[in-house]
Protein backbone atom coordinates (compact mmCIF):
# COMPACT_ATOMS: atom_id res chain seq x y z
CA UNK A 1 0.00 0.00 0.00
CA UNK A 2 2.80 2.35 0.79
CA UNK A 3 3.54 2.49 -2.96
CA UNK A 4 -0.17 3.96 -3.71
CA UNK A 5 0.71 6.85 -1.55
CA UNK A 6 2.80 10.06 -3.09
CA UNK A 7 6.33 10.75 -0.55
CA UNK A 8 5.58 13.91 1.39
CA UNK A 9 7.82 16.54 2.06
CA UNK A 10 7.22 17.32 6.01
CA UNK A 11 5.67 14.26 7.01
CA UNK A 12 6.79 10.36 7.28
CA UNK A 13 3.54 8.26 6.18
CA UNK A 14 3.96 4.53 6.70
CA UNK A 15 1.76 1.15 7.46
CA UNK A 16 3.33 -0.77 11.02
CA UNK A 17 0.12 -2.95 10.83
CA UNK A 18 -2.08 -3.98 8.78
CA UNK A 19 -5.14 -1.38 8.40
CA UNK A 20 -3.10 0.79 10.07
CA UNK A 21 -1.36 4.39 9.13
CA UNK A 22 1.19 6.15 10.83
CA UNK A 23 2.28 9.58 10.33
CA UNK A 24 4.97 11.15 11.73
CA UNK A 25 5.89 15.10 11.28
CA UNK A 26 9.49 15.50 9.73
CA UNK A 27 10.86 18.53 10.64
CA UNK A 28 12.77 17.43 14.46
CA UNK A 29 15.82 20.06 13.64
CA UNK A 30 13.25 22.74 14.22
CA UNK A 31 11.44 20.50 17.05
CA UNK A 32 8.57 19.80 14.79
CA UNK A 33 7.36 23.09 14.31
CA UNK A 34 4.48 24.10 11.90
CA UNK A 35 4.12 26.95 9.63
CA UNK A 36 1.97 27.19 6.71
CA UNK A 37 2.87 24.16 3.95
CA UNK A 38 3.13 22.02 6.54
CA UNK A 39 -0.46 22.09 7.98
CA UNK A 40 -1.62 22.23 4.51
CA UNK A 41 0.00 18.71 3.91
CA UNK A 42 -0.76 17.75 6.78
CA UNK A 43 -4.88 18.26 5.67
CA UNK A 44 -4.24 16.38 2.64
CA UNK A 45 -2.49 13.30 4.29
CA UNK A 46 -5.24 13.08 6.97
CA UNK A 47 -8.11 13.54 3.25
CA UNK A 48 -6.34 10.99 1.63
CA UNK A 49 -5.98 8.37 4.67
CA UNK A 50 -10.02 9.03 5.72
CA UNK A 51 -11.21 7.34 2.13
CA UNK A 52 -8.12 4.81 1.77
CA UNK A 53 -10.16 1.44 1.85
CA UNK A 54 -7.10 -0.35 3.09
CA UNK A 55 -6.72 2.00 6.30
CA UNK A 56 -9.14 1.64 9.48
CA UNK A 57 -7.35 3.52 11.90
CA UNK A 58 -4.00 5.84 12.35
CA UNK A 59 -1.73 7.26 14.58
CA UNK A 60 0.03 10.69 15.09
CA UNK A 61 3.20 11.27 16.21
CA UNK A 62 6.54 13.74 15.76
CA UNK A 63 10.04 12.70 14.86
CA UNK A 64 12.48 13.11 17.45
CA UNK A 65 12.12 14.25 21.24
CA UNK A 66 9.44 16.67 20.19
CA UNK A 67 5.55 15.82 19.38
CA UNK A 68 5.78 19.57 18.22
CA UNK A 69 6.69 22.52 19.51
CA UNK A 70 3.70 24.51 18.12
CA UNK A 71 4.06 27.54 15.69
CA UNK A 72 6.98 28.35 13.94
CA UNK A 73 7.03 31.91 15.14
CA UNK A 74 9.89 32.98 13.03
CA UNK A 75 7.83 31.93 9.96
CA UNK A 76 4.83 33.31 11.48
CA UNK A 77 6.03 36.61 11.87
CA UNK A 78 7.26 37.07 8.41
CA UNK A 79 3.89 35.73 7.13
CA UNK A 80 0.21 34.98 8.72
CA UNK A 81 1.54 37.35 12.22
CA UNK A 82 3.64 40.19 9.98
CA UNK A 83 2.86 43.50 10.86
CA UNK A 84 0.47 45.18 7.83
CA UNK A 85 2.26 48.44 7.14
CA UNK A 86 0.21 48.86 4.22
CA UNK A 87 -2.54 51.13 3.81
CA UNK A 88 -4.93 48.40 3.21
CA UNK A 89 -8.73 49.20 4.44
CA UNK A 90 -8.62 47.75 8.02
CA UNK A 91 -12.26 45.98 6.85
CA UNK A 92 -10.36 44.34 4.03
CA UNK A 93 -7.51 43.16 6.01
CA UNK A 94 -9.83 41.77 8.62
CA UNK A 95 -11.74 39.44 5.53
CA UNK A 96 -8.12 38.58 4.12
CA UNK A 97 -6.99 36.76 7.86
CA UNK A 98 -10.52 35.19 8.58
CA UNK A 99 -9.95 33.78 5.48
CA UNK A 100 -6.52 32.48 6.25
CA UNK A 101 -7.67 31.67 9.90
CA UNK A 102 -10.64 29.72 8.40
CA UNK A 103 -8.43 27.68 6.40
CA UNK A 104 -5.59 27.17 9.02
CA UNK A 105 -8.57 25.93 11.42
CA UNK A 106 -10.01 23.77 8.42
CA UNK A 107 -6.15 21.66 8.19
CA UNK A 108 -6.93 20.95 11.91
CA UNK A 109 -10.36 20.24 11.86
CA UNK A 110 -9.22 17.44 9.17
CA UNK A 111 -8.46 15.38 11.83
CA UNK A 112 -11.68 15.59 13.40
CA UNK A 113 -13.95 14.70 10.04
CA UNK A 114 -11.90 12.13 8.85
CA UNK A 115 -13.43 8.97 8.91
CA UNK A 116 -11.41 6.66 10.60
CA UNK A 117 -10.14 7.11 14.02
CA UNK A 118 -6.88 8.84 14.93
CA UNK A 119 -4.81 8.00 18.22
CA UNK A 120 -2.65 10.88 18.76
CA UNK A 121 0.64 10.48 20.73
CA UNK A 122 1.61 13.22 22.63
CA UNK A 123 5.63 13.06 23.72
CA UNK A 124 8.17 15.60 24.77
CA UNK A 125 7.65 19.17 23.93
CA UNK A 126 3.73 19.23 22.98
CA UNK A 127 3.02 23.08 22.60
CA UNK A 128 0.01 25.17 21.01
CA UNK A 129 -0.17 23.61 17.98
CA UNK A 130 0.35 20.52 20.10
CA UNK A 131 -3.21 20.65 21.85
CA UNK A 132 -5.31 22.05 18.72
CA UNK A 133 -4.37 18.49 17.03
CA UNK A 134 -4.99 16.58 20.37
CA UNK A 135 -8.08 18.17 20.79
CA UNK A 136 -9.56 17.39 17.23
CA UNK A 137 -8.37 13.54 17.49
CA UNK A 138 -10.38 10.88 18.86
CA UNK A 139 -7.82 8.94 21.51
CA UNK A 140 -5.29 10.37 23.23
CA UNK A 141 -1.98 8.78 24.66
CA UNK A 142 1.15 10.65 26.06
CA UNK A 143 4.82 9.63 27.32
CA UNK A 144 5.72 10.12 30.78
CA UNK A 145 8.12 12.94 29.86
CA UNK A 146 5.50 15.13 27.54
CA UNK A 147 5.02 18.60 28.44
CA UNK A 148 1.90 20.16 27.36
CA UNK A 149 0.71 23.90 27.23
CA UNK A 150 -1.41 26.32 25.41
CA UNK A 151 0.93 28.69 24.28
CA UNK A 152 -0.79 31.67 22.13
CA UNK A 153 -1.34 33.68 25.20
CA UNK A 154 2.65 34.43 24.95
CA UNK A 155 2.66 35.32 21.83
CA UNK A 156 -0.74 37.95 22.28
CA UNK A 157 -2.88 35.98 20.80
CA UNK A 158 -6.26 33.95 22.02
CA UNK A 159 -5.63 30.64 20.61
CA UNK A 160 -7.85 30.04 17.54
CA UNK A 161 -7.09 27.23 15.44
CA UNK A 162 -9.52 24.29 17.70
CA UNK A 163 -8.06 24.31 21.28
CA UNK A 164 -11.06 26.71 22.80
CA UNK A 165 -13.38 25.22 21.18
CA UNK A 166 -13.28 21.22 21.67
CA UNK A 167 -10.56 21.06 25.06
CA UNK A 168 -13.98 21.98 26.93
CA UNK A 169 -15.42 18.83 25.64
CA UNK A 170 -12.90 16.71 25.93
CA UNK A 171 -12.28 17.85 29.57
CA UNK A 172 -15.08 18.03 32.14
CA UNK A 173 -12.81 20.25 34.34
CA UNK A 174 -13.77 23.65 32.51
CA UNK A 175 -12.06 25.69 35.51
CA UNK A 176 -8.76 23.89 34.69
CA UNK A 177 -9.41 24.69 30.86
CA UNK A 178 -9.67 28.23 31.52
CA UNK A 179 -6.43 28.03 33.55
CA UNK A 180 -4.22 26.65 31.25
CA UNK A 181 -5.73 28.94 28.31
CA UNK A 182 -5.12 31.89 30.39
CA UNK A 183 -1.32 31.44 31.77
CA UNK A 184 0.16 29.46 29.03
CA UNK A 185 1.83 27.04 31.76
CA UNK A 186 2.71 24.10 31.09
CA UNK A 187 1.48 20.97 32.04
CA UNK A 188 2.42 17.16 32.77
CA UNK A 189 1.69 13.79 31.95
CA UNK A 190 -0.33 13.18 35.57
CA UNK A 191 -1.68 16.08 35.41
CA UNK A 192 -3.05 15.86 31.67
CA UNK A 193 -4.26 12.05 33.39
CA UNK A 194 -5.75 13.24 36.19
CA UNK A 195 -8.51 15.93 34.30
CA UNK A 196 -9.08 13.62 31.53
CA UNK A 197 -7.26 14.94 28.42
CA UNK A 198 -5.19 11.80 28.14
CA UNK A 199 -6.36 8.88 27.59
CA UNK A 200 -2.75 7.06 29.09
CA UNK A 201 0.42 7.70 30.37
CA UNK A 202 3.55 5.65 29.00
CA UNK A 203 6.90 5.49 30.09
CA UNK A 204 8.71 6.59 26.76
CA UNK A 205 8.18 7.44 23.73
CA UNK A 206 8.57 4.12 22.15
CA UNK A 207 6.50 3.13 24.85
CA UNK A 208 3.19 5.23 23.82
CA UNK A 209 3.64 4.72 20.32
CA UNK A 210 3.70 0.79 21.17
CA UNK A 211 0.25 1.50 22.95
CA UNK A 212 -0.84 3.52 20.47
CA UNK A 213 -0.65 0.88 18.11
CA UNK A 214 -2.29 -1.82 19.94
CA UNK A 215 -5.51 0.45 20.31
CA UNK A 216 -5.29 1.03 16.73
CA UNK A 217 -4.71 -2.77 15.86
CA UNK A 218 -7.89 -3.56 17.82
CA UNK A 219 -9.84 -0.74 15.82
CA UNK A 220 -8.89 -2.03 12.96
CA UNK A 221 -9.65 -5.66 13.48
CA UNK A 222 -13.37 -4.15 14.15
CA UNK A 223 -16.11 -3.82 11.42
CA UNK A 224 -15.08 -0.70 9.30
CA UNK A 225 -18.57 0.23 9.23
CA UNK A 226 -18.85 0.07 13.03
CA UNK A 227 -16.11 2.10 14.03
CA UNK A 228 -16.77 4.99 11.41
CA UNK A 229 -20.19 4.92 12.08
CA UNK A 230 -19.09 5.43 16.22
CA UNK A 231 -16.91 8.35 15.26
CA UNK A 232 -19.35 10.13 13.13
CA UNK A 233 -22.35 9.67 15.77
CA UNK A 234 -19.98 10.20 19.02
CA UNK A 235 -19.02 13.58 17.06
CA UNK A 236 -22.76 14.54 16.13
CA UNK A 237 -23.79 13.86 19.71
CA UNK A 238 -21.11 15.48 21.58
CA UNK A 239 -22.34 18.96 19.87
CA UNK A 240 -26.01 18.16 19.68
CA UNK A 241 -28.74 17.53 22.13
CA UNK A 242 -29.92 14.28 22.93
CA UNK A 243 -33.08 13.59 21.29
CA UNK A 244 -30.88 15.26 17.94
CA UNK A 245 -28.30 12.54 18.67
CA UNK A 246 -30.95 9.98 19.06
CA UNK A 247 -32.51 11.08 15.89
CA UNK A 248 -29.29 11.07 13.99
CA UNK A 249 -28.21 7.34 15.11
CA UNK A 250 -31.99 6.12 13.52
CA UNK A 251 -31.25 7.67 10.25
CA UNK A 252 -27.80 6.80 10.05
CA UNK A 253 -28.06 2.80 11.30
CA UNK A 254 -31.55 3.10 8.80
CA UNK A 255 -28.58 2.55 6.36
CA UNK A 256 -25.87 0.97 8.17
CA UNK A 257 -27.79 -2.20 9.97
CA UNK A 258 -27.77 -3.79 6.00
CA UNK A 259 -24.50 -4.28 6.55
CA UNK A 260 -23.09 -7.69 5.87
CA UNK A 261 -20.52 -6.77 8.95
CA UNK A 262 -23.14 -8.12 11.36
CA UNK A 263 -23.90 -11.61 10.25
CA UNK A 264 -19.60 -11.96 10.11
CA UNK A 265 -19.44 -10.37 13.80
CA UNK A 266 -22.18 -12.38 14.74
CA UNK A 267 -20.85 -16.16 13.19
CA UNK A 268 -17.34 -15.27 14.46
CA UNK A 269 -18.78 -15.08 17.99
CA UNK A 270 -19.99 -18.12 17.58
CA UNK A 271 -17.85 -20.17 16.01
CA UNK A 272 -15.21 -18.94 18.40
CA UNK A 273 -12.95 -16.89 15.69
CA UNK A 274 -11.87 -13.73 14.73
CA UNK A 275 -14.06 -12.52 12.06
CA UNK A 276 -12.54 -10.64 8.94
CA UNK A 277 -14.61 -7.51 6.94
CA UNK A 278 -14.59 -6.52 3.62
CA UNK A 279 -12.64 -3.19 2.89
CA UNK A 280 -14.86 0.03 2.91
Amino acid sequence: MATELPSYEHFNVTFPQEYVAHIETNRPKKMNAYFEPMWLELRKIVDTLSTHPSVRSIIFTGSGPAFTAGLDVKAASQGLLSPDGSKTDPARTAFQLRRHVADFQDCVSALERCEKPIIIILHGISYGLAIDLASAADVRICSADAKMCVKEVDIGLAADVGTLSRLGKVVGAFGWVKEVCMTARVFGAEEAAKVGFVNRVFADKEAAIKGGLEVAGLMAKKSPVAVQGTKELLNWSRDHNVQDGLRYTGVWNSAALQTSDIQRALLSGLEKRTPTFEKL
